[in-house]
């Protein structure tokens, strides 16, 4: 059988270029900043910055806001934001720091429990904008307050006047789960490489870099993870349905509101992974933990290629997302800019992101 040369090819079998399908990722825009902001500190940073030690330096930031920002980004494919997960942070801050320096409670009890508390929370955040059907953006945005409010309370509560509670470094140390929350991991391999020269050392002998601190490997797990539900699962095409049209997705079969609260109960256990890993860093607890977090996760998903709209994004996306925060916080202390041009950036990379991703829209949709 021949084909008329005179009749168009059927859309649905038209191969695209290369060009189009790159288009199409959803992590382009975050690879390509990665890319511009990384030749331009290395045009007008310090050589340090780009050394091991200056990498780890910038990944650490990156890894502690990427985490909240994948979370975030998962609930932005699915449709909704969650305002409340910078608080949330500090809320399950002081449900980690009561139960191990008040409580007295190993971390093997007292991390299951405080992420327990943290899920309860998403649940209830996804019940309410569910059962009330008013916009995540204000039900998330009285939760910021509440759980702010709440750890102010809480901590003094429990403290006898202070917004800080101290003592968590002395309650976990020697811990056999502290090292998986805590500090730097392959310290083991970064002796080895410092003693065959590798890497930088001191006159001591000992790395100028003890290992990679674990919250990037935290970061790149959950990346990865994300990546693999968004991809392979099923779980992943309820995501993005939910997102791209929730009605239409209930009428699929999709369990829509399964979906929402799970992903609700994602952000604030993400929340409090962050929690627990800085305290123990940190030693203490405080009621200013995570302040602006909630809008920087978002502007991380969003630079990361998620639509406002929901429906589309990327896990991956997010994750070079946070890289470019973290570059650009730690980047300018190598440079002589004044470091407040870091807002001035974080307004311009939103700008630039939500002007991209809707042309990138346009394209996938064929909108004009």
């Amino acid at each position: 059988m021949t084909t008329d040369p005179g009749i168009p090819a059927d859309e649905r079998i038209k191969s695209e270029s290369l060009a189009t399908r790159l288009m199409k990722r959803p992590e382009l825009g975050a690879i390509g900043g990665v890319i511009l902001v990384t030749i331009f500190f290395l045009i007008t940073a310090d050589s340090a910055m780009f050394t091991l030690s200056g990498i780890m330096n910038f990944m650490t930031p990156a890894a502690q806001l990427g985490i909240l920002g994948i979370a975030a980004a998962m609930l932005m494919i699915g449709g909704e934001f969650d305002l409340s997960i910078g608080s949330m942070v500090a809320f399950t801050g002081l449900i980690f720091g009561v139960l191990v320096v008040n409580m007295g409670l190993p971390l093997i009890v007292a991390i299951p429990l405080t992420l327990l508390a943290a899920a309860g929370m998403g649940a209830l955040n996804g019940y309410v904008v569910i059962r009330t059907g008013l916009p995540s953006f204000i039900v998330t945005l009285a939760f910021l307050f509440i759980l702010r409010g709440a750890s102010l309370v809480g901590l003094k509560l429990f403290t006898g006047g202070s917004t800080q509670l101290r003592g968590v470094r002395d309650a976990v140390a020697g811990d056999f789960l502290t090292p998986i929350f805590s500090g730097d991991a392959f310290g083991g391999l970064f002796r080895w490489l410092a003693g065959r020269g590798i890497i930088d050392s001191f006159s001591s002998g000992a790395p100028k870099v003890p290992g990679i601190p674990v919250e990037i490997l935290w970061f790149i797990a959950m990346a990865l993870v994300c990546t693999f539900v968004l991809l392979r699962t099923p779980a992943g095409n309820w995501i993005f349905a939910t997102g791209g049209d929730d009605n239409a997705a209930a009428n699929s079969g999709v369990p829509v509101r399964r979906v929402k609260v799970s992903l609700f109960m994602l952000t604030a256990c993400a929340a409090a992974l962050v929690a627990i890993i800085t305290v123990i860093d940190a030693g203490s607890t405080d009621a200013r933990r995570g302040f602006m977090k909630e809008f920087e996760a978002i502007i991380t998903a969003v630079i990361g290629g998620c639509l406002l709209t929901g429906g589309y994004g990327s896990a991956i996306g997010a994750f070079f997302g946070a890289i470019i925060f973290g570059m650009v916080t730690i980047g300018l202390t190598y440079t002589d800019f004044d470091q407040d041009w870091f807002q001035v950036f974080l307004g311009g990379m939103l700008l630039l992101a939500v002007v991209f991703n809707n042309v990138i829209r346009k394209r996938v949709t064929g909108e004009r």
